[in-house]
This record gives C-alpha cells, structure tokens and sequence, in this order.
C-alpha cells in the first residue's frame, strides 16, 4: 500500500469556496437591476478598469467613479457600496470544515485569491476570516491575479511548505490546471460533500465529532 506526503498546508480560494463570489457578473447583474442601472453599459465600463481594481491599483471609489458614478445617480456611493457588500454570504459548511480540519491536523491556510481590497477587508472582518487564516494572498495586496503563475509561485515562497505537502481547493477549472502545472495538487470543489470526500482521499478525513490533536 503506498502512503501519500503528509498534507501540511491548505491554499483556498475565498469566493466559491468560503464565501459566494464578492462581485461575479451575476451579482453585478442584481446591482444593475436593484439600482435601474443599464446592465450592457456597466458591464463594459467593468471590463475596462475592473482587473486594475481587483490588482489594488485604485480604490473603490475610483472604480465606481469609473463604472457607475461617472454621471450623476439617484443613490449615492455608501448606498451602493452597502449593497454591493451585501451580496457576500457564507459557505457555512466550508467554513466551519476548515478551521476543524486545521486544529486536528495542524495545517498551515493560506488564502489565494482574486479579491479588491475594500471588499476583501469587508469579507475577512464580517466572516472572521483571519482567526483561521495564516496568510492572505490576495490580488489586491501582491498586484497579481490569477492565474498568473507568479502568484502561485509567490504563495509557495509564502508557505515555505514542500510543493508535495499542498493541497489548493479552487472552484475555477483553469486556476487548478495552472496550480496543477506548478506541482500543486489541487482539489476543483463543486460543493462540500465531494471536497470533503476528496479531502478524506488525501490524508484528511473529517469527522464533526473528531478533537484535534
């Protein structure tokens, strides 16, 4: 029977595993309707400005001076911003496996995530993220997005955790195949009772009832 590298460090993505996404075109669609906004419009000016947003190269303000406030609007931006933090809910499973999985098993977590700085700080403080988190890298803070391989490969120098001894659990196909060409094995979740299956197959089982170590 072969017997696999101990699992020492977790990489997860934030939106689609922990937490819904922060600002998909889906939420933007809700925005765009909850405030009469012209959906096609938005959608453009977004595409222009969003990946220099999401790198933390300007400010929220600036990008919705951008997106939406570049002409005069029946709300204003802390109505706005409100309800666009509004739209980020928990994955309460997911959140509750893995600060379990990181007591009884003594892992590092490391978040690696395309995540804009103002909403990134919402999403950490309101769901006590850093309680668990050893490290964020976040495209905001290194001003790289995924899947930019340099991002990855800042994450490893970060973890100083043998390639073979990290797991990374994505919601995105192609950020796992790029993660998958760097020597990092990956999970590709889709919801939590397969990840938790997948997770069993790596060393982590997780029973609810298990104490940590």
């Amino acid at each position: 029977m072969t017997i696999k590298t101990p699992i020492k460090c977790l990489f997860l993505d934030i939106g689609g595993v922990l937490l819904t996404n922060g600002w998909d075109h889906l939420i933007r669609q809700r925005v765009a309707k909850h405030f009469k906004l012209d959906w096609a419009e938005m959608d453009d000016r977004h595409n222009l400005t969003f990946d220099t947003y999401e790198e933390g190269k300007i400010t929220l303000k600036d990008y919705l001076d951008r997106v939406v406030f570049y002409k005069k609007r029946p709300f204003t931006f802390a109505q706005f911003r409100s309800f666009m933090f509004a739209q980020s809910q928990p994955c309460a499973p997911m959140l509750e496996l893995i600060p379990r999985l990181k007591a009884k098993y003594r892992l590092k977590i490391i978040v690696v995530s395309n995540e804009s700085r103002e909403l990134n700080a919402h999403r950490i403080e309101t769901y006590k993220l850093s309680t668990f988190v050893d490290s964020f890298i976040s495209s905001c803070f290194v001003h790289l997005r995924k899947p930019d391989a340099d991002l990855y490969r800042l994450a490893l120098d970060m973890a100083q955790t043998p390639v073979r001894q990290i797991l990374y659990i994505e919601n995105t196909p192609m950020f796992v195949q790029v993660a998958e060409s760097l020597g990092i094995q990956s999970i590709l979740h889709t919801d939590y009772h397969s990840t938790k299956m997948k997770l069993a197959s790596f060393g982590l089982p997780n029973d609810p009832d298990a104490q940590g170590e």
